[in-house]
């Protein structure tokens, strides 16, 4: 245990054994935030995308929020998200490639799952440039019997007070726009919206400085 949250909520270090898990949270919150299992016909891929690389690649910043029924969450970070996106793309996508198929880039003939496999074969993992004060970026999603308990709060203080000390200056998060909850909570935490960065309508991202505190 790393963190108590109370109410037999706490934190600790995401493990291998963990991946079945982070898909299911990936997928669960997948929606903006909301339950995405109606949408997807592979529900793995999301986590295969979103969640389970970190575990793998960055696993001094990854971990998960247990519950009273097991994993009910999980907060990833990256200290340096350029040297992460490199890995990413020579360690992690090229194994998914040999087993998932291009759907094409004809959006109107996607369903289910193929905008995700179709992200497989084509990542967007190239950095804004106006995002270079910000090097490192994080993660957390949260099911709903973890939700309205000061978790992600917490998990935001802890994270940040980690990579401050690990010598980032900054971080930034990638928001669906339409998560407004998402967009209020990290507004309330300091977090403000990087102008001129979006992805058409899938992201907006929002950053803030961090500062190492004393020893």
């Amino acid at each position: 245990m790393i963190l108590d949250f109370e109410g037999g909520f706490f934190l600790r270090h995401a493990a291998p054994a963990d991946h079945a898990a982070l898909c299911h949270v990936c997928l669960r919150t997948g929606a903006a935030g909301q339950d995405a299992t109606w949408r997807e016909d592979d529900p793995e891929l999301m986590g295969l995308i979103y969640a389970v690389p970190y575990q793998v690649l960055e696993p001094d910043f990854a971990f998960v929020i247990e519950g009273r029924k097991g994993v009910a969450g999980y907060l990833f970070g990256v200290l340096d998200t350029g040297a992460f996106n490199l890995r990413v793309a020579a360690d992690w996508y090229p194994s998914l490639r040999r087993r998932i198929t291009d759907p094409g880039a004809d959006r109107s003939r996607w369903q289910g799952s193929d905008w995700a496999r179709r992200m497989v074969h084509h990542p967007r993992l190239e950095l804004p440039a106006a995002l270079a004060p910000f090097p490192s970026h994080g993660h957390v999603d949260l099911l709903p019997e973890a939700r309205g308990r000061g978790i992600g709060k917490s998990c935001m203080a802890f994270l940040e007070g980690r990579l401050a000390a690990a010598g980032s200056g900054g971080i930034f998060l990638e928001v669906d726009p339409a998560n407004s909850h998402a967009l209020r909570f990290y507004d309330s935490l300091g977090y403000r919206t990087v102008p001129g960065v979006r992805i058409a309508d899938a992201s907006v991202f929002v950053a803030k400085r961090l500062t190492r505190g004393p020893d």
